[in-house]
């Protein structure tokens, strides 16, 4: 079995950093200028029971998720999720000096406050290596300058505010995050649209070379998988392109393939509802009549 550190608190964070203790105990800013280089080669794997947002121009060390790589030359921030494996690995080649900071926060800190709700909508801390934000020198000076707020606030004793203060900060940045993620999806147009083809082309082999009736109905983890992405990613992306996501792309093929059925053949519903790769035919049927306003039985009546 692989050798993994679990790290479950800041305070040990700190500690594999070599920080000083953290100034709260639930969230962390690391300056990553002032961590010291080593010489020695070797391979960390670890698992995080935090969020963590990392920013740096040049790394002497490399951090992988999965199998992929991620590329601090340009300056990228990556974002991840609490309980996902990441490698950082030392890289003893490199004679740049380390730029860039580190933000790292337990979800207890946010327990409570408005913005535990809202972390279901900040999707890219799901997102692949690949699909990390390249930041422009204007974007990276405003979440420095949010990172730096944090760091102050951090430095006035706890009191009654802070959980509140410090939530709100770090709410400020991931809306920023957001913003720029958009502007990401924009101005990779070209690579963009690609993606759709692609996705799109996946679509229909799926549909047309019976799979359907072999594996069932498909995923958006299955299509994502086919083009090297993470579901989020995936769904956002052709959200902003099509209006849609990848679950509802999925649902317009399903519902317009059983229009075809219903008005070229006389299946019975379950019959058709088992060749679209449902098991269960009342859920054919619902999501049916959520898409058309119909019934299978009313559609075939007025066509």
């Amino acid at each position: 079995m692989e050798n993994i550190i679990r790290l479950e608190s800041i305070s040990q964070l700190n500690s594999l950093f070599q920080q000083a203790a953290p100034k709260h105990p639930l969230i962390s800013v690391v300056d990553f200028s002032k961590m010291e280089k080593h010489d020695k080669v070797e391979e960390i794997k670890l698992t995080c029971g935090f969020y963590s947002l990392m920013f740096k121009n040049h790394c002497a060390n490399r951090f992988r998720y999965g199998k992929e790589y991620y590329d601090f030359e340009e300056g990228t921030l990556i974002c991840i999720a609490p309980n996902q494996i990441i490698t950082i690995e030392s890289d003893n080649s490199s004679t740049k000096d380390i730029v860039g900071w580190g933000l790292f926060f337990h979800p207890d800190l946010i327990r409570g406050t408005s913005l535990v709700n809202k972390m279901k909508d900040y999707t890219f801390f799901t997102y692949q290596v690949n699909e990390a934000l390249h930041l422009s020198d204007k974007e990276k000076e405003t979440l420095l300058d949010c990172v730096i707020k944090l760091e102050n606030e951090l430095t006035v004793n706890i009191d009654k505010h802070s959980q509140t203060l410090i939530s709100s900060n770090i709410e400020l940045l991931l809306n920023y995050c957001n913003r720029y993620y958009d502007r990401q999806f924009i101005t990779r147009k070209k690579a963009n649209t690609d993606l759709l083809v692609r996705f799109e082309n996946s679509l229909n082999n799926y549909f047309n070379s019976g799979d359907l009736q072999k594996k069932g109905l498909p995923s958006v983890k299955y299509f994502a998988e086919k083009l090297f992405l993470s579901p989020n990613y995936l769904s956002d992306l052709l959200k902003k392109e099509t209006g849609k996501n990848a679950q509802e792309h999925i649902h317009y093929y399903l519902i317009e393939e059983a229009k075809n059925i219903l008005t070229n053949s006389d299946n019975t519903v379950s019959e058709i509802a088992y060749s679209l790769g449902f098991e269960y035919p009342n859920y054919f049927s619902k999501l049916f009549k959520s898409k058309t306003g119909m019934t299978p039985i009313e559609y075939r009546n007025v066509n």
